[in-house]
Formats: structure tokens, C-alpha cells, sequence
């Protein structure tokens, strides 16, 4: 599905510097407005996130640097926003780390499935030297990673049953603009169709795709299970969230205001990450009382179908040496 090119003002405002990005004067004293964009419901976990790390920032600046977000696709999908963010026309946006392997290939690695152990293990790698090494790495593209949010774990929905890895044959499922992702769904047997977040309700219903693959509380607030009925936990990939921030606007920064904007970032993502859980346990209890059929497989007869990907990763220069090292990680 062809992307849609960044909107003409969004453009306009881009080419003539920091006139979105910044929304305050620059002059000393005066507030600064950052703006800051998603493609997610003001109900989820995410956008809390941000909102709490725009609270962090003003306390921190005495209100001088002030967040304001605009959340579900107001501007753009996540790659238009990206792009927004290169062009120095937005300061801020969040995104999934598969949106961001055209633009650093470190990122790729997050999409290989079950990378992590556990919950402890994905913590540990996330806050830990890899962690950082790869929030780093798009910097030569302007723009670079603050922190990762926490986007659980990734299962199929479907209109059908999917109870084995043999279900999905010859499935068309919905995925994001990521090679990983599409590797994974042709391991699977099934075939992979990148469509926009905000554009994937319509796609179901009308039969674009037979199904998609996300996280409880985005296959939820998106009202995707009242077109598919059947939520499969693989729990396939943990793929992450990731707060980006641009170089354009870092540079407007002076160091204080870096370490504000850093320290508000981490902050942010520790209370997101306590909201994580209880989203995803209610997101869950609220599409099984809408009647959705919440499948519990054999995650292991999964894994064993798509063990090659990682076998295939290890060939990567990039990817494999970062494979090996994240596995070797203790918490």
C-alpha cells in the first residue's frame, strides 16, 4: 500500500525550520513548546507515558519547556512523523522499533522472534548498554532514541482460529512497514501486507487482510477484536517502543535543558512501564467479555517454526553480533 506523502503545511513548516518542532519563541524566559506526535488512543498506556514525561519537563524547566502531544495519527502515520522529525518540522514523535529499521538497521534485532527470555531479560538488555547503543544509532539520520516504552508482546489476530503455526497458511496478515516482520509472517506461511495503524480497521472489514498481529491493549482500544474474533497469544515478538527525539531541535538546546528533557524521558518510561500490566490484563478481561475467543497455544510449536530466522540473523554483520550479545545478557 503506497505511503502517503507528508502533508503540504507540515512540509512548509518543516522547510522553514523549527516553526512546528518549537512552538514557543527562543528568547530567554520564554516558554517553549515541543510538540510531540503518535499514532495511538489517548487511553493508552503510551500516550499516558508522554503526558507524564511533558509533566516531568515543565516541573524540571520551572515551565519553560512545555510538551504538547498530539496523539492517534493527528500528524501523520509513524514513518511520516519520522520524517517530519528529519526535516526538523517536529521535535518529538514515538514510534515502533520495526518503523525504525529503514533508518538504522540496529533496530532490526528487536524483531526477531522470541529474542527475549522474559520480562527481566527485556529489561535488562533495554537499560543496559545495548539498550542505549541502539537508541543512539540513527543519529546520523537526525534524529535519535530517548528511551523505550514498553509494547508487551505481539499475538495474531484473526477471523478464524489460529491454534497451530499450520493455521496461518496462506493468511494475508497486516504488518508494519518492517523486512523483519515480513521474514517472519512468510516463515509462518502466511503473507505479510504492510497497512498503516490508522487505516487497518477499514482493511479488516473489508478483506483486505484475513488478520494482524499486535498487543492486547492496541488490538483493543483500536476495536480491532470487533472485526476479529479470535486473539492467539504466540506472543511472537517483544518488539519495543521508542520516544525519538530530533537532532535539529537537540542542537536548540542548551546542556541543562538535554538533561531535563533526558531525565523527564526516563522517568516517563518507568511510569509507563508500571501502567503496562494492568492495560494489558484489562485489555484482555475486555475482549473476552465482548466475546472474543482469547487463544492460550503450544508457544513452543511457534517458536520452533520460525527458529531460523535467528539462524538466518546470525549472517547479518549488524544484526548477529547484537542476536548473540543480547542472549547472553543476565538480569
Amino acid at each position: 500500500m503506497p505511503r502517503r506523502p507528508i502533508p503540504a503545511i507540515f512540509a512548509a513548516l518543516a522547510g522553514a525550520g523549527l516553526a512546528l518542532a518549537f512552538g514557543g519563541c527562543n528568547r530567554a524566559g520564554e516558554v517553549k513548546v515541543i510538540k510531540l506526535a503518535h499514532g495511538l488512543d489517548q487511553q493508552h498506556s503510551v500516550h499516558k507515558g508522554m503526558v507524564f514525561l511533558g509533566e516531568r519537563l515543565a516541573e524540571k524547566s520551572g515551565g519553560t519547556l512545555r510538551v504538547e502531544v498530539y496523539p492517534s495519527g493527528q500528524l501523520g502515520s509513524e514513518r511520516e512523523c519520522l520524517e517530519l522529525v528529519q526535516l526538523g518540522g517536529l521535535a518529538m514523535t514515538k514510534v515502533s522499533a520495526s518503523v525504525l529499521e529503514g533508518f538504522a538497521p540496529e533496530f532490526k534485532v528487536f524483531g526477531l522472534p522470541y529474542l527475549f527470555r522474559d520480562a527481566a531479560h527485556k529489561t535488562a538488555v533495554l537499560d543496559g548498554p545495548i539498550g542505549k547503543e541502539i537508541l543512539a544509532a540513527p543519529q546520523t539520520k537526525f534524529m535519535r532514541g530517548l528511551c523505550y516504552y514498553d509494547s508487551g508482546s505481539r499475538s495474531f489476530y484473526t477471523k478464524k482460529p489460529i491454534r497451530t503455526p499450520a493455521d496461518l497458511k496462506g493468511l494475508k496478515i497486516r504488518v508494519q512497514e518492517s523486512p523483519m516482520a515480513f521474514a517472519l509472517i512468510r516463515a509462518f506461511g502466511a503473507s505479510a501486507t504492510p497497512i498503516a495503524f490508522g487505516e487497518l480497521y477499514t482493511a479488516l472489514q473489508q478483506g483486505v487482510v484475513d488478520g494482524a498481529e499486535n498487543n492486547p491493549p492496541s488490538y483493543h482500544l483500536a476495536r480491532h477484536y470487533e472485526v476479529c474474533k479470535f486473539y492467539t497469544l504466540d506472543e511472537h515478538t517483544s518488539v519495543p517502543d521508542v520516544v525519538i527525539v530530533g537532532t535539529h531541535f537537540c542542537n536548540g538546546l542548551n546542556a541543562r535543558q538535554q538533561q531535563w528533557l533526558q531525565e523527564a524521558a526516563d522517568e516517563s518510561a518507568a511510569h509507563q512501564r508500571s501502567l503496562w500490566a494492568e492495560s494489558t490484563a484489562d485489555s484482555l478481561a475486555a475482549v473476552a467479555k465482548a466475546g472474543v475467543e482469547v487463544i492460550r497455544p503450544d508457544k513452543e510449536a511457534f517458536r520452533t517454526r520460525v527458529a531460523e530466522l535467528h539462524a538466518s540473523a546470525g549472517n547479518d554483520p549488524v544484526i548477529g553480533p547484537l542476536d548473540r550479545r543480547i542472549a547472553e545478557v543476565k538480569p
